[in-house]
């Protein structure tokens, strides 16, 4: 663990402003649908769907159908290995006579493949999965005609032991609070959409992989959004999306050219012995490089859909990230048709900065509309 910490100061040395916030659990970060992949990973504020949950659970309230299903699949490093992914489930019910309820839930289980572990004398002894996984559920309701809150609870498990007996799987619990607001005006002739919503993720304890001697910060965050949707006629809409997003952890203090071992440890140790909570509040104005800092902190996407008689659609978008708080900057292409019973979607990632690991990626999704499939059958 101290290795983790230490690295950035490492960095320092070599990249003087290079100072990127280390959290576990990284997968909770992922986006894990081709829809809101393919618009450069915006969700904050975007048209309900059955694959709200990671965005903002508040959006279901709003959502048209009663209830769906919804399944993802994104490789991870697939020019490199062929059995890292993440594999991410969702579903809704809207309940009450009014339907201005919902309960939803998600499960994430993110594979880093199959490791070979040999024994002393070099042979195989026993094959293992590290992995990452995540399952919560939420409550949203629709409080005035345009405005919905939602409250989320997570149990999160982290196993990366490969037969150390210094590993140890980890677990933590956090909660998700989240609000959306959508609302209509006219643009010209045509009455157009605009959403808005927030979602503060991951507030919860910190995760130990030692059996409780050293602990790290989940990756609580931050994320806001504005939503455009405009008619152009009866049959064609495109939307514009904007997200912004802030990891709620504290920034590494680097280490000073002259500071000793002594007090480099010392520290480590202060930065360890943050709160969760205290972490949060701490992370707006602890970057050592002050209100700069703290503004490259910010990670910014936009996306643009097109929706052809709201059955076809066109997906872009870009995501930006400081270069010196990871420098992950994308284009995503997407496309994605949907019936009355069920919709897919696709999502393509290409890399303009350092490699990604989802360059050159194809993510799919797949939903269902459990009223329309009945219908279908019947």
């Amino acid at each position: 663990m101290y290795i983790l910490l230490l690295l950035p100061c490492k960095l320092k040395a070599q990249e003087p402003d290079f100072n990127p916030i280390l959290t576990a659990m990284p997968s909770l970060q992922i986006a894990p649908d081709a829809r809101g992949g393919g618009m450069g990973d915006v969700g904050a504020a975007t048209m309900p769907d059955v694959y709200s949950q990671h965005w903002n659970a508040a959006k279901y309230p709003f959502i048209t159908t009663d209830a769906g299903l919804a399944f993802s699949y994104t490789p991870w490093l697939s020019d490199l290995i062929s059995d890292i992914n993440m594999l991410y489930a969702s579903g809704y019910w809207k309940f009450g006579n009014d339907k201005l309820n919902a309960i939803s839930t998600s499960l994430r289980y993110f594979s880093l493949g199959d490791v070979d572990i040999a024994d002393p004398s070099g042979a195989f002894w026993q094959s293992v999965t590290p992995h990452e996984f995540a399952l919560d559920v939420a409550y949203s309701r629709r409080l005035t005609q345009t405005f919905s809150g939602a409250v989320t609870l997570r149990y999160i498990r982290a196993d990366y032991s490969v037969g150390s007996d210094e590993s140890t799987a980890g677990n933590a619990f956090s909660a998700d609070i989240a609000g959306y607001n959508e609302s209509y005006f006219y643009m010209g002739r045509s009455e157009a959409l605009l959403g808005l919503g927030f979602n503060i993720s991951n507030i919860g304890t910190k995760i130990s992989y030692d059996g409780g001697e050293t602990s790290m910060f989940l990756p609580a965050n931050l994320r806001v959004g504005a939503s455009l949707g405009y008619p152009i006629d009866i049959k064609n809409t495109i939307t514009v999306s904007l997200d912004m997003n802030k990891l709620l952890v504290p920034t590494p203090q680097l280490a000073g050219i002259d500071e000793t071992d002594e007090e480099l440890y010392k520290r480590i140790d202060e930065y360890n012995n943050i709160s969760s909570i205290g972490g949060i509040f701490k992370s707006f104005g602890d970057a050592p490089g002050g209100f700069k800092e703290e503004m490259q902190e910010m990670v910014w996407s936009l996306g643009l859909e097109y929706v052809y008689n709201n059955q076809f659609s066109l997906r872009t978008g870009y995501s930006n990230e400081n270069q010196y708080k990871g420098n992950r900057r994308y284009v995503t292409f997407g496309a994605g048709f949907r019936t009355k019973a069920f919709q897919i979607d696709a999502a393509y990632l290409v890399s303009t900065a350092q490699s990604n690991p989802l360059d050159q990626t194809l993510r799919l999704s797949l939903g269902f509309d459990l009223e329309g499939l009945k219908n279908l059958m019947n």
